[in-house]
């Protein structure tokens, strides 16, 4: 994973992969609790919802395999489904990340049918400790392992804006 990130990373700079219009450009105003958090894995957006309201969109790096739902440990996939914000690691090697409840009982039921782990460990981070000079490279490529990653100061502004308990829908 950690070389993907780097070969990603080295792709970044080079080509100053950015995102900076529309609702990727504005920043979560304090105080603004989010309700709802939406991922489009097609588009690699992570949305945060308010009452209604967009309020923040970002770019996400996923898992090497995005297309299709994850079934098991180690497939490379980020989930598909409704899932719930149900933990938070301030100590993550990933600087921090928000805990989603995969596997729900039905990825348990379908992994158990197939004789598989579901796996499990599916977060939204930050990039790991030690690539933090040059965030822009994990805009290039999917180099999680099934996890949603955004930047460093993305994943502040999401930990401040994403109380425990937020719902949590991953479309493909």
């Amino acid at each position: 994973m950690l070389r993907m990130l780097a070969r990603a990373l080295t792709v970044g700079l080079l080509f100053g992969a950015t995102a900076t219009s529309g609702a990727f450009a504005q920043g979560v105003q304090a105080g603004v609790r989010v309700d709802r958090v939406v991922v489009h894995k097609l588009r690699h957006e992570l949305q945060l919802w308010s009452q209604g309201t967009l309020v923040k969109a970002y770019w996400v790096a996923l898992g090497p395999s995005p297309v299709g739902h994850k079934h098991r440990q180690g497939d490379g996939r980020t989930p598909e489904g409704d899932y719930v914000i149900d933990g938070r690691n301030p100590k993550s090697l990933y600087h921090l990340s928000l805990h989603v409840s995969y596997p729900n009982a039905e990825d348990r039921r379908r992994a158990a049918a197939e004789h598989v782990s579901p796996g499990g460990d599916i977060m939204i981070h930050g990039v790991p400790h030690g690539y933090e000079s040059i965030p822009a490279g994990q805009k290039v490529h999917d180099w999680t392992a099934g996890c949603m990653a955004v930047t460093n100061s993305e994943i502040e502004e999401i930990w401040r804006a994403v109380p425990d308990g937020t719902p949590i829908h991953i479309e493909p």
